[in-house]
């Protein structure tokens, strides 16, 4: 809303300000930081007076896990309450993505509220069933994905960017939609089992953020796109200030959320922070350069995956314990050594993604 204080410009030249995308972004961003931090401690409060015990524990996890019995979850909620604040406060509430990436954001995050209250409710680590979950993200992304491709509504509303190739663009037709559908459900479960660890999660999905938040940027500037030889999205600039506000709830929790955690993110945040990065990807047309990006996000999925098949299949595990982070905690690592070393791969590949940009 601050954004049409930009109108005003003419009789006060300082509010010209507002206008621009990098001081919105920023404001944005410490703004959600803001909001986390000073409503943290009284929220972390009112959580562990409603939930008691706190999440339940795996009682087949790392040992050293036994010791966050009775730290509250759904921490997420105020990522998601700050997210939304600072994105209405500094972006431009006209723009059509950001309403459907918001309304990702939001819906993804009511389904990882309910299934966290579940779980709460019900003293165990069972929350919706697996089928109802599924299908009810399927009907969220179906929605924001038929929206975005009404808002571009040109020969690329179905096409697909190669990273690296300048003139490799593939037109998927009709089946983009199903594409779409696995990107964004498809990262916000990877995210949701990516969040295992005191503060695993928060850094790799700062740095997807950040990402995209560049590539939003340079791809809402017909010029830059041009320059980049990347597709321009009209309208697709003004993610960027959405972006900064995740990044800044999410580096606000992380205050809270580093070892020892005070609260846990739950499926609450970590599913609305997923799905928001694949809606994300969806929107400037760089789902591919996602996969770069969240690198550690499909390897904690993929050993996952792996991890069930093989059980199936050959009734053999391939790792200790999946998803992968606690593989590395089963063979000896402590809890901060696999967090920091997740941490240090994740600005790697987001440094690597970033070069797609200008590798074509």
């Amino acid at each position: 809303m601050l954004y049409w204080l930009s109108l005003l410009k003419e009789n006060w030249h300082a509010l010209n300000v507002f206008q621009y995308l990098t001081f919105r972004t920023g404001g944005a961003l410490i703004t959600a930081f803001l909001i986390v931090l000073l409503g943290g401690p009284r929220f972390i409060r009112w959580l562990k007076s409603k939930q008691g015990e706190g999440q339940p524990i795996r009682d087949d996890g790392p040992a050293s896990h036994l010791a966050k019995k009775g730290t509250p979850t759904m921490g997420g909620l105020l990522i998601v309450v700050a997210g939304v604040l600072a994105t209405l406060l500094w972006a431009n509430p006209v723009n059509a993505y950001v309403w459907v990436i918001l309304a990702v954001f939001v819906g993804f995050g009511a389904i990882g509220f309910v299934d966290d209250y579940l779980k709460l409710t019900k003293h165990n680590s069972a929350g919706i069933s697996g089928k109802k979950r599924l299908g009810i993200e399927f009907g969220f992304s179906f929605a924001a994905c038929m929206a975005m491709i009404c808002m571009e509504n040109g020969s690329m509303a179905t096409t697909l960017t190669i990273p690296f190739f300048k003139d490799i663009l593939l037109d998927l037709g009709w089946f983009y939609i199903p594409f779409v559908l696995v990107v964004i459900v498809g990262t916000a479960n990877a995210v949701n089992l990516t969040d295992g660890l005191d503060g695993l999660v928060s850094i790799p999905v700062i740095m997807s953020t950040l990402v995209f938040a560049v590539i939003a940027y340079v791809a809402g500037r017909g010029d830059y796109a041009e320059y980049l030889q990347i597709y321009h999205v009209h309208g697709a600039g003004e993610l960027t200030v959405l972006c900064g506000a995740l990044i800044g709830g999410t580096l606000g929790f992380l205050w809270y959320n580093a070892h020892p955690a005070q609260v846990f993110m739950g499926d609450t945040g970590s599913l609305a922070l997923g799905g928001a990065l694949g809606a994300l990807a969806v929107a400037t047309k760089h789902e591919i350069v996602l996969a770069i990006s969240g690198g550690i996000f499909v390897i904690e999925a993929l050993s996952d995956i792996i991890q069930v098949g093989s059980f199936k299949l050959r009734h053999k595990r391939v790792f200790l314990m999946a998803p992968i982070h606690h593989h590395f905690e089963k063979k000896g690592w402590s809890e901060t050594t696999v967090v920091v070393r997740f941490w240090i791969v994740s600005i790697l590949l987001a440094l690597f993604a970033l070069a797609t940009l200008k590798l074509r």
